[in-house]
């Protein structure tokens, strides 16, 4: 029962929290103080060995005035940063060791177009992240510079927590010691067609006299399946060798309505058949619980979470190990199941359970420190094939004959949208309405979605298609302007012409306008099995229409 559940987790937190004070962390020097923040001060309060160093995107300016990378810094400019072009890598460090990277920090321009821009930038799901270690061929860190900040889906979203800190969504910040014997080497590829705009770095290091032959180096994997596969786990880690595990962050688009996060943490060491560290739900395991929310905190969080249930929604989210590493002494695997709620036209006897095998994108990066090489062998594949694969047919609203009421309407370029919107602008409710016609070519099971912007002057809708009311009431109103999806039907629908209407009903009591921004009518594609059990295939939506939660 859920009360009980609560009661036991009640119990459980308090109980952590209590070990939590005595508890000895590891740090790649050995065990420490009982806290991160205690350790690193009781660690300024001791000898510290080496020299401190630093490589930078400040300026150098050569003999003829031009950047020079050999040349001293240049104290007359303040031409910090430089573009990428694309397909170029730029060498952030090379340098020969023994040594430790202690902090790495990067920003450049976001995607949307700007005064410096005009064209747009790379976003960082774009960019690739690599980090040599000691001359060896295969990387120890290959990442999108995004999801390896805790950033996914190419969104840029603050992360305030104790390794990796993201201010305001545009300074990426990782302070995962890194150390190396022979030598480091630290680049960014920009994988996209279009430049990575004002790129600024700073990477802080200290040079050391030797490192100690146990000491454990600093890896960090991506990988993906879009979309996960049936009958197998999604896999974050595989390796042989000594470590600990101690960091995820988990990317999942969904392909189903409803619930994705049921699916449990299953954690097999040292070469064990059965997973003796077993989880209760994904939530769960980002410490969380009864579902995620948008949230950031030293340890866990939830970067972007857009909504709640729908078909296409996104979730990011990292949990560090810090204080709780996963050790192994041989070997580990690290996976997490793929269960949840699905619609019950998606399950061959028609019902919705909770426990259903759902195949949703899902995309990641494992952190852990081994001593010596991983055997792990997923690769980042190129930026083309990280993108999410459409799942639209689009009608973009701008490209559309709207008819209206009562107001008019204007084309308007704005939060990144591709065709931007129209923006219908009644002065009052009464009359006001549009309506917008789009063609389906082939009768497929689909969801019918609107993609509008909500803001502070913004209406409330009723909204109907063919005549028939899907939606009674959609309040459009937000203090901010957002792009935001309102998701209508799931249906059959028939090959040739639809027609959707907005009404305007009135106005949120704080809102200061009836207006209506208006981005596509878009049908969404369902999952394969919809039309290979075809449920709904004789259905009527006209009679019946169905949105499944």
């Amino acid at each position: 029962m859920q009360c009980n559940k609560r009661q036991v987790r009640g119990r459980a937190a308090a109980t952590i929290r209590r070990l939590l004070r005595g508890v000895l962390i590891f740090s790649i020097w050995g065990w420490s103080a009982p806290t991160v923040t205690e350790a690193a001060l009781a660690d300024l309060a001791r000898p510290m060995d080496g020299r401190s160093m630093r490589a930078t995107s400040a300026h150098r300016s050569g003999p003829d005035g031009a950047y020079d990378p050999g040349a001293p810094f240049d104290p007359d400019s303040n031409w910090d940063n430089q573009n990428l072009a694309p397909g170029q890598t730029r060498v952030l460090l090379d340098a020969e060791g023994p040594g430790v990277v202690t902090h790495i920090w990067m920003t450049f321009l976001g995607p949307e177009p700007q005064d410096w821009a005009p064209e747009g930038s790379a976003n960082h799901q774009e960019m690739l992240l690599r980090i040599y270690y000691d001359g060896h061929e295969r990387p120890g860190v290959e990442a999108p510079v995004g999801d390896f900040f805790a950033n996914c889906f190419g969104q840029r979203r603050e992360v305030i927590s104790d390794p990796v800190a993201v201010e305001d969504g545009d300074s990426y910040n990782c302070f995962w010691h890194m150390p190396f014997r022979k030598r480091i080497r630290i680049e960014v590829v920009n994988e996209s067609d279009k430049l990575v705009s004002l790129f600024y770095y700073n990477i802080d290091w200290i040079k050391k006299a030797d490192i100690p032959e146990d000491t454990p180096y600093f890896y960090a994997q991506y990988r993906q399946e879009y979309p996960v596969v049936q009958g197998r786990d999604y896999l974050l880690l595989e390796t042989e060798g000594k470590g600990h595990y101690v960091g995820t962050v988990l990317a999942v688009r969904t392909r189903s309505p409803s619930w994705f996060g049921e699916g449990d943490e299953k954690i097999y060491i040292d070469g064990e058949e059965t997973a003796s560290i077993w989880g209760t739900g994904t939530e769960d395991y980002f410490l969380s619980a009864w579902g995620l929310k948008t949230t950031s905190t030293p340890y866990f969080g939830t970067p972007y979470f857009d909504q709640w249930g729908i078909v296409g929604g996104h979730t990011s989210a990292y949990r560090w190990h810090i204080h709780d590493p996963i050790v192994f002494e041989k070997s580990i695997r690290v996976t997490i199941e793929h269960f949840g709620w699905i619609a019950p036209d998606e399950n061959p006897d028609y019902r919705s359970t909770s426990w259903n095998e759902r195949q949703d994108d899902y995309a990641s990066v494992a952190f852990w420190y081994q001593v010596g090489l991983p055997t792990f062998t997923a690769r980042a594949p190129h930026a083309t094939e990280r993108k999410l694969p459409n799942l639209d047919q689009i009608f973009h609203a701008t490209d559309l004959e709207a008819e209206v009421g009562e107001g008019e309407v204007t084309s308007q370029q704005l939060l990144g949208y591709a065709k931007g919107q129209i923006l219908y602008r009644p002065p009052v409710a009464e009359g006001a309405w549009i309506e917008l016609p789009f063609k389906v070519d082939a009768r497929e099971p689909k969801r019918l979605l609107l993609g509008v912007t909500r803001s502070y002057d913004f209406g409330r809708y009723r909204v109907l298609l063919d005549n028939v009311v899907l939606a009674e009431e959609v309040d459009l109103y937000s203090e901010t302007t957002e792009p935001y999806e309102v998701h209508l039907l799931d249906f059959w629908p028939d090959p040739g012409r639809h027609v959707l209407r907005m009404e305007c009903i009135g106005k949120n009591p704080r809102s200061t306008g009836y207006w209506l921004g208006l981005e596509s009518i878009r049908l969404r594609e369902r999952r394969p099995r919809v039309k290979e059990w075809g449920h709904d295939r004789d259905k009527d939506w006209r009679t019946a229409p169905e949105l499944y939660r």
